[in-house]
């Protein structure tokens, strides 16, 4: 059993996974503090973000790359987004997408999956079946972040179907302690949409107010 999840990691560098394991402890703390509603879902995943960025890209997995990347930008705009204030009332909280934001979301959507084939043929990298996957799941990830950065709690809905998928597929890829983050993952993006669900009741009677 043990060979059978961890085999993999026989060719790998002691100090790689090593690496691997902090992001991966890093990325659930972010995904609990996302959970929580807490800015330091940011700090903690920006680290996260900027690791993974390095043995993916020392791996050559182009897309988790690029995706990784962006997790980085968006953070910063999200830090930023979440801090903002007018007084002491925050400006922008929890809230649903509007129609706006659904068109956008659906560019973001689209674009990303065309800019992930278009650098997958530019590397010749599919020749695996996780390389098609990889397109489909790039596009959720990039519209679940930009989502969780506009504090929209449809962000976790993405969140949910990107991880789902991410669990066989990073396992296929050979990162078994990535896979176990997204079981991980899944469960604390059912309890967020839960818990973001009943902020956001609790909160409209006195928006109407």
């Amino acid at each position: 059993m043990f060979d059978f999840f961890f085999s993999q990691y026989s060719n790998y560098q002691t100090h790689d996974i090593i690496l691997e394991i902090i992001a991966v402890l890093l990325g659930i703390a972010s995904v609990w503090y996302a959970k929580k509603d807490d800015i330091l879902v940011f700090p903690t995943g920006m680290i996260s973000t900027l690791i993974y960025v390095y043995l993916l890209w020392k791996w050559t997995l182009w897309g988790d790359m690029i995706i990784n990347g962006y997790y980085f930008i968006m953070s910063i705009y999200g830090w930023y987004h979440w801090t903002r204030k007018k007084g002491d009332i925050i400006e922008f909280p929890i809230s649903v997408i509007s129609t706006n934001e659904k068109r956008i979301s659906l560019f973001i959507f689209i674009f990303t999956v065309a800019f992930v084939v278009a650098v997958y043929h530019y590397f010749n990298k599919f020749n695996t079946w996780y390389a098609y996957v990889d397109t489909f799941v790039t596009g959720i990830f990039f519209v679940a972040m930009w989502l969780m950065a506009k504090r929209k709690i449809e962000n976790w809905v993405f969140w949910i179907i990107g991880d789902l998928v991410s669990i066989p597929l990073y396992f296929a890829k050979g990162l078994t302690f990535t896979s176990f983050q997204y079981i991980v993952f899944t469960i604390v993006a059912v309890y967020g949409y839960l818990e973001w669900k009943k902020t956001l009741n609790s909160s409209q009677p006195a928006l109407k107010e």
